[in-house]
């Protein structure tokens, strides 16, 4: 394997959990596993290079995301966010998208505002209210300290678990890397996702030089700041999946692709013929790449979930707020999970591409942020709720600037530098569904 130099050190974000730490690693992770590619093709290794501070602010690359020196209209809903419950216990809601706002404001009968909401949770116990949600298709968890996680069924399942699989799931011949100029040149990744962990996988795929085509629908709610942020690298294309029409044509473009990314409720994508079986069918040597929330075991294996409900749940939430002598419940300084999952999710797809290589096969990894926070939470504790919130000024030397589908795009860079085939991206981010849904020549 290539070498790595990882430089800087903790603190690198305000919290008493090592974010810098899982930043840096996980970063890496998909350094190395593009480095490994580019040995595959080539025979040469090549070194390799990510600074915590700069891993740091990659994980938080959608706060400084700015169009024409302007922030990007932010999504998040009015009523989202912590609540306490008749129980006294804190419960965290998710209403960024207007279905699942709609389904709560209906479950508790309630006014759109917060003081309604607040009212109305005043007459719920919190569990009740999380399991009532989660039976309605909705999101919201309630918070947990890492010993009711522990002893939780869903928190001993991912216990149980390692940080990810990936697992063989078809019989297909070698796929060797052709000739290429960069590690994923030629590669194909359909992108099946969205909000922040998929699509960071995707985006991280594109740095290395795959061709990677976000697949969409215009019925289907997007955050905008994070369509900005993440499409940088991708091609974008809308396919409503509940056609006959799109369906075929979804099949068509799978049938030339390599990698296979969904990130949608457990067993959405499936149920239109796009389970990992069906795809491993279809296109024999596929890499599908499995992305839940809680993990694919447990009593939670199919619920709905974003980072912030994952660490409310998982205990982080509450531990960040007793190392600040907080009230209420403290969220990380950053999606953690998200992002961490998300680069994970390139390691293992890259590293699935190795193996395809080298062994022959179809390949499913499976991945969740439940999964990564339990990682995340063992890096341990450190001393860092004193360090510097990093602002837009403190970060100008990360970032670049340069033209968009949505105007003058200023964005963060990729963290790690590589000696021979430094990551970019080649294709500027662009509204969602720009493209026809076709490979490129």
């Amino acid at each position: 394997m290539a070498d790595v130099e990882l430089t800087g050190a903790e603190p690198a974000l305000p919290s008493s959990f090592a974010v810098g730490t899982a930043a840096q690693a996980s970063i890496a992770a998909a350094a190395l596993a593009a480095s490994e590619l580019w040995r595959l093709r080539t025979g040469r290794r090549q070194s390799i290079r990510v600074d915590m501070r700069a891993a740091a602010i990659e994980f938080r690359s959608d706060h400084y995301v700015r169009v024409d020196g302007k922030p990007v209209a932010e999504t998040w809903d009015k009523i989202a966010g912590l609540y306490r419950c008749g129980d006294g216990r804190f419960v965290r809601v998710h209403t960024n998208f207007a279905h699942h706002r709609n389904g709560l404001l209906a479950l508790l009968r309630c006014d759109y505002d917060r003081a309604s909401v607040q009212r109305a949770l005043a007459g719920w116990q919190t569990e009740a209210l999380e399991t009532a949600a989660a039976e309605a298709g909705l999101v919201a968890t309630a918070t947990r300290s890492f010993a009711e996680w522990d002893a939780h069924p869903q928190g001993r399942a991912v216990a149980g678990l390692p940080l990810f699989s990936i697992e063989r799931i078809g019989d297909a011949p070698p796929v060797p890397l052709s000739a290429g100029d960069r590690p994923l040149a030629g590669i194909r990744v359909l992108d099946l996702t969205r909000v922040i962990a998929g699509p960071v996988c995707g985006r991280t795929l594109a740095v290395h030089g795959a061709d990677v085509l976000t697949v969409t629908a215009a019925h289907l709610p997007a955050m905008m700041p994070l369509v900005v942020d993440n499409g940088r690298g991708k091609l974008s294309a809308s396919l409503d999946l509940r056609e006959a029409s799109a369906r075929a044509r979804l099949t068509a473009l799978l049938r030339q692709a390599d990698v296979f990314v969904q990130g949608y409720r457990p067993g959405a994508i499936a149920r239109h013929g796009f389970g990992p079986q069906e795809l491993a069918r279809i296109r024999p040597g596929i890499v599908c790449v499995s992305l839940s929330a809680y993990g694919h075991v447990g009593p939670w294996a199919g619920r709905r979930g974003f980072d912030s409900l994952v660490q409310n749940a998982n205990g982080l939430n509450m531990a960040e707020a007793a190392a600040a002598a907080a009230t209420e419940p403290k969220p990380l300084p950053t999606q953690a999970l998200d992002h961490a999952t998300g680069f994970l999710m390139a390691f293992a797809a890259m590293s699935a591409l190795a193996r395809r290589a080298t062994q022959s096969g179809s390949w499913h990894v499976r991945v969740s942020l439940a999964q990564t926070g339990h990682w995340f939470r063992n890096l341990g504790r450190i001393e860092g709720l004193a360090c510097p919130d990093p602002g837009l000024d403190d970060v100008r030397d990360r970032l670049d600037e340069g033209p968009s589908g949505f105007g003058r795009l200023t964005s963060v860079r990729h963290a790690a530098t590589l000696s021979e085939t430094p990551p970019h991206w080649a294709r500027p981010s662009v509204p969602l569904g720009t493209h026809a849904p076709e490979w490129p020549a």
